[in-house]
């Protein structure tokens, strides 16, 4: 590791009040399904990029374009794919409907009633526009979607299943494997891993088409997202959204020009450069800090370490019942008999930054999350569970 990687939790020093240390989040950041605040390495990239943009020497656009070839080189490591079954999107959204733009009817797309609406409204604009109609799936109680469930709505008419990798609510981690062998090689399955990536191992080589943005786990923030579309599905799709950008001869005489291999033949146009950069140095960051698969065992630990501080306070975990590898970076608590706005702010004004979700609180931590954050959570539930209460008429003489 060099001096740019982030520190691991050892490293970083506790902060429990006042603003966050100009290294990175505080001790209590619990929030990365929401936003991951930028890694050492992103800001860094970020920074080159956009100086090199300030200036731009003749041989500055060479080198951004450069920076966005090694980040195409370093996603496909991530991804186990082949470099040109790799293009960089301007955000999952975008990714996914250009997807749904490039995969013509007929045909029926499978989504879960819960998904997370960035996965679903790229169907429902298609559906009637020459894409495939689109059926919810009802879930198999709260689990996110099982193969049984998949294998029972699998109809003729049935092209391809676009489901998370992990539920934004849950951390359901969905069996993507299992999934795929039962659509079987004819039906895609489409994934939006955002929820996943960087934090857990996924079973990416099931997926045929995934879509990722940078600004959770990875900690790349906004601007670049990876598109994946394998080659064993490439030609069951036409460059719907596929601009200038995307074909072999972008200042041929005439168009239509043919369109460029793989992926990027779905592009628009250019990427962000700065922030393909920098979601190729988070991935970077990312192996060299171990991978997926040592990312998403620390992260599990400091998850479940919050969640049994949670359980002995009296809260109910959302799906409580999930093995050890079919929960992701994300647990979701509620403590019966406290208004959850007060429990939200209660962990605010302790440093514990979380989401709320309704009755809700998410936990979301990640690898650099210090063992100062579980003892915070355990400080705040505790103030929550002995509070004393005050009545107002009475204000001087509290009952217990």
């Amino acid at each position: 590791m060099n001096d740019q990687i982030c520190p691991g939790p050892e490293a970083v020093t506790p902060a429990v009040s006042g603003p966050a240390p100009a290294h990175g989040p505080r001790a209590g950041y619990l929030d990365y399904a929401r936003i991951g605040p930028l890694s050492r390495p992103a800001a860094a990239a970020l920074a080159t990029t956009t100086a090199l943009a300030a200036r731009l020497d003749p041989a500055d656009l060479d080198r951004l374009f450069a920076l966005s070839d090694a980040a195409q080189t370093s996603a496909a490591r991530l991804l186990d794919a082949r470099r040109h079954e790799i293009a960089l999107a301007p955000s999952t959204s975008n990714g996914l409907f250009t997807v749904a733009a490039a995969l013509h009817g007929p045909g029926t797309v499978l989504v879960p009633r819960d998904e997370f609406p960035a996965n679903l409204y790229p169907w429902l604009r298609f559906a009637g526009r020459g894409g495939p109609a689109v059926r919810l799936v009802d879930p198999d109680g709260q689990r996110h979607i099982t193969p049984d469930l998949l294998r029972r709505q699998l109809t003729p008419d049935v092209t391809a299943l676009a489901v998370s990798a992990v539920d934004s609510l849950t951390g359901h981690l969905a069996p993507l494997a299992a999934l795929k062998e039962v659509l079987g090689p004819g039906r895609l399955l489409i994934v939006d891993a955002i929820q996943g990536l960087g934090a857990v191992p996924l079973e990416v080589d099931a997926a045929d088409i995934l879509v990722s943005g940078g600004q959770k786990w990875l900690r790349a923030g906004w601007g670049a997202a990876l598109l994946l579309i394998r080659d064993r599905c490439a030609e069951r799709l036409v460059p719907g959204l596929g601009g200038w950008a995307g074909v072999a001869e972008p200042f041929a005489p005439r168009h239509p020009a043919p369109p460029l291999p793989g992926a990027a033949a779905h592009l628009a146009t250019n990427p962000d450069f700065p922030a393909a950069a920098a979601i190729g140095a988070a991935i970077d960051d990312l192996f060299e800090q171990g991978g997926p698969a040592a990312a998403g065992a620390r992260i599990r630990v400091t998850l479940a370490e919050l969640l049994d501080h949670a359980r002995r306070a009296g809260a109910d975990v959302l799906l409580d019942g999930l093995g050890p590898h079919e929960r992701a970076g994300i647990g979701t608590f509620r403590l019966p008999g406290h208004d959850p706005a007060t429990v939200h702010r209660t962990l605010e004004a302790a440093g514990l930054i979380t989401t709320r979700r309704d009755e809700w609180i998410r936990l979301s931590p990640h690898i650099s999350t210090p063992d100062a954050a579980a003892d915070l959570f355990a400080e705040a539930l505790h103030t929550l569970t002995h509070r004393t209460t005050h009545y107002p008429q009475e204000p001087t003489c509290p009952i217990n």
